[in-house]
């Protein structure tokens, strides 16, 4: 906190501090048991009528009293990062949209208009990366008519925590009454010690998602579109754990070695390769099969295929609810990057 020379705790943000990161101390509210104080740490999106609103790296929302302030101050942009490979979050963003391609894009200033028939909020999202050319209640209402035309709802894909995240524009469509649906994180490290992992099971892996691989994808029934998405990227791999109808060489084979799938696999996973980075999505193991190291082995497999394309980095995303999967990735050495949310237009009862 700042605290002046006489030993004083100050308040020195004001309202010109707006979109700048803060921290900030204030009274607990009366009645609360504990803390006499407490601490806030976030980017100051508004300070209007007496309140202003700061969002936590999270996402989270906090409204703060004037009243109640007794210290404050403008602290760095971004906090050092002491682990993971150095990388801007727009860096991050458009690898990221180059691993999971929509069928239709169109450009609407600095902001990507995303469809891919409803496969994914990700691939049928905005992905605002710039400036819209347009005022922002304008963008909107053009962002809106566009996914309307495609019989979808409109989602705007944001994110936190990062320097240069978009924590204005997440205060700015909440104010509208976008609702924020989904958050999740995009975490990364490094890949060589992802390829060091034991090997464990069989993997196969392919170019293609093929029957047998689409047997254990989350999402069932899926479409031409959906194939399409799951197939872009620079360098696609898909990952197959054979299971106990199948057969599988022990270690890493490529595809033509193996015998086709005849049950749902043990496991799968999909990496996308791209320059320096590596993406891993899709992982995901038989529910009567975890706890055995299979999404180890098929992380390890597409992490020593990507190294081997000259990748050196890797990033995921996981939701914030998702524990098994977090803690598997602590151990392998990722940490979080920043968080990403979807917000859907207000008034529209569809989801994707």
């Amino acid at each position: 906190m700042e605290i002046s020379a006489a030993g004083r705790l100050e308040v020195r943000i004001t309202t010109a501090d707006v979109g700048k990161r803060v921290s900030v101390r204030r009274l607990s509210e009366p009645g609360v048991a504990g803390e006499k104080f407490t601490d806030t740490v976030g980017v100051l999106t508004s300070w209007t009528d007496g309140v202003l609103l700061i969002t936590r790296k999270s996402g989270e929302c906090v409204r703060v009293a004037e009243s109640t302030l007794v210290a404050g101050k403008v602290v760095p942009s971004a906090p050092a990062r002491r682990r993971g490979p150095a990388t801007s979050y727009e860096e991050l963003a458009r690898v990221a949209a180059r691993a999971w391609r929509p069928v239709e894009s169109e450009r609407l200033g600095g902001w990507e208009l995303r469809a891919a028939g409803g496969f994914t909020r990700r691939a049928n999202s905005v992905l605002p990366l710039g400036d819209p050319g347009l005022p922002l209640d304008e963008a909107l209402t053009a962002v809106r008519r566009w996914y309307g035309e495609r019989g979808l709802p409109a989602y705007v894909q944001t994110a936190t925590g990062a320097e240069g995240t978009q924590e204005l524009l997440c205060a700015e469509l909440e104010r509208r009454g976008w609702v924020r649906e989904v958050t999740a994180e995009v975490w990364t490290g490094g890949l060589a010690p992802v390829a060091d992992l034991a090997e464990g099971a069989g993997v196969v892996l392919s170019r293609e998602a093929d029957e047998a691989w689409l047997a254990r994808y989350q999402r069932k029934g899926v479409s031409d579109v959906a194939l399409r998405v799951l197939g872009s990227g620079p360098s696609v791999w898909f990952a197959t754990v054979p299971g106990a109808g199948t057969t599988g060489t022990t270690g890493t084979t490529d595809a033509t070695d193996a015998t086709d799938a005849t049950d749902a696999p043990a496991a799968i996973g999909r990496c996308v390769v791209d320059g320096r980075w590596a993406s891993f999505a899709a992982v995901e193991v038989d529910p009567a099969r975890r706890r055995r190291g299979l999404a180890t082995a098929v992380m390890a497999a597409l992490a020593r295929r990507a190294l081997d394309e000259g990748a050196s980095a890797a990033w995921l995303q996981v939701e914030t609810d998702n524990a098994a999967a977090r803690a598997l990735y602590a151990r392998m050495g990722f940490t979080v990057h920043h968080a990403y949310h979807h917000y859907r237009e207000p008034g529209d009862a569809g989801t994707l």
